[in-house]
């Protein structure tokens, strides 16, 4: 058993950063870091597996995407209350485990012969509601072991993690698909999960806060009113979810496009999905030094807009020759999408009252994220009737949608977001 601290939660955020050994914050980082980069390989393995074992169709592919995703809008709004009044620790490391579980079965039952399509979908919906609890979860530990004026230093040292693992899953994840095939990837995706909980299992645990009187709805009621009525997250939210549409759909099509239009093997797959990741990092690397220089409000405006105009790069490419086009589109919008995410949520960290910021993370991703099962659905179904290439096109035109509305509100007339 582990001889961790217990910290009540309304305590967080008023004593316990300034006591926390910073080595709580470095195995924070060790546990986030190992189930990201298993969840990169994954990224890449679950629809080869869907394409390559199992011959799916476009509109399957972008069913199991959304499989994925959903639990975004059903669960991110009771998923605050619940990381309010659970012990966060247990929590994070139950979820652990129940994904190592979900993702463990789909080997098993291919070396079985007994992997079917409502297999994989089954386990995406799993890992799906695993990770929205987990990751709202997250959100609200980070705070409380980290000073304000670290916050966006840390948010972006989580991001460029994020995003070096997002580098390194896929191309690592290619070269595993090649040598193992895409079920076999899958094993390290499943440890990841598995040393994930034991790390997360020397930290320190919370004890709920004390029960009000207050019922759950009324609990997510006031995160929503919050957010809705604030004049700076609100529009950040809505940029954030037209984003994420956009994301989302452009996740769904990849893995179809370049494997059966373009052509590319798995590991050129690999190659040209890790430029996602070079571009987040590029942006986790630049975004306070460039808030701080032209204002919070001003990076995050400028950086979406480039990020929307390098998106359409990505559908130049026709065939493995002339990749680097899908490679450098990609890479430029996700950077422009780091540099937004990591200014905005740095901004909801900070400024929302710290009984709220469980329930106010739990809103935005309910709303943002939420989006994203919906953009990978859309895809599919354009791209059964229009066609792959025109969907493309229509997807990446639309990356312009989102910044272009955040220029024309008032955030777009402000230097910074306070």
């Amino acid at each position: 058993m582990s001889e961790t601290p217990t910290v009540p939660e309304h305590d967080l955020h008023r004593t316990h950063r300034a006591t926390t050994p910073p080595a709580v914050f470095w195995r924070y980082w060790a546990a986030a870091t190992v189930s990201d980069a298993g969840t990169a390989v994954t990224a890449l393995a679950l629809p080869l597996v869907a394409l390559t074992v199992l011959d799916v169709t476009a509109l399957q592919a972008a069913l199991l995407a959304a499989a994925g995703q959903i639990s975004w809008l059903l669960l991110s709004l009771p998923a605050g209350v619940i990381a309010q009044r659970v012990p966060l620790r247990s929590l994070q490391v139950t979820l652990d485990l129940v994904r190592f579980a979900a993702v463990g079965s789909l080997p098993l039952a291919w070396w079985l012969d007994r992997l079917t399509y409502q297999h994989l979908l089954l386990a995406a919906l799993v890992t799906g509601a695993a990770t929205v609890l987990f990751d709202i979860g997250n959100s609200t530990f980070l705070p409380a072991i980290v000073p304000d004026r670290q916050l966006a230093a840390r948010n972006s040292l989580m991001s460029g993690t994020h995003a070096v693992t997002e580098t390194g899953g896929p191309s690592g994840g290619g070269l595993l698909v090649q040598a193992a095939g895409p079920v076999g990837a899958l094993l390290v995706d499943s440890a990841s999960y598995l040393l994930s909980a034991v790390l997360l299992r020397t930290l320190p645990e919370r004890r709920p806060a004390p029960r009000s009187g207050d019922g759950a709805l009324r609990l997510i009621r006031e995160g929503w009113t919050y957010v809705t009525r604030h004049p700076v997250m609100l529009p950040c939210m809505l940029w954030a979810t037209a984003t994420n549409f956009v994301c989302a759909a452009l996740v769904a099509l990849t893995p179809l496009y370049l494997v059966r239009e373009a052509g590319l093997t798995p590991g050129e797959l690999g190659l040209v999905l890790a430029m996602d990741g070079v571009g987040a990092l590029a942006g986790a690397a630049v975004a306070v030094r460039l808030t701080r220089r032209f204002g919070t409000a001003r990076g995050l405006v400028g950086a979406a807009l480039a990020g929307g105009g390098a998106a359409l790069l990505v559908p130049l490419t026709t065939s493995a020759a002339d990749a680097y086009w899908f490679a450098l589109g990609n890479a430029g919008f996700a950077c422009g999408v780091a540099i937004g995410s990591i200014t905005t949520r740095t901004h909801r960290q900070t400024e929302s009252p710290p009984e709220l910021l469980s329930r106010v993370m739990a809103t935005v991703r309910f709303v943002s994220w939420g989006a994203q099962p919906l953009g990978a659905l859309s895809a599919g179904l354009l791209a059964t009737y229009a066609g792959t290439r025109a969907t493309l096109w229509t997807v990446c035109a639309a990356a312009l949608l989102p910044p272009l509305y955040l220029f024309t509100a008032p955030v777009g007339r402000r230097r910074d977001l306070v």
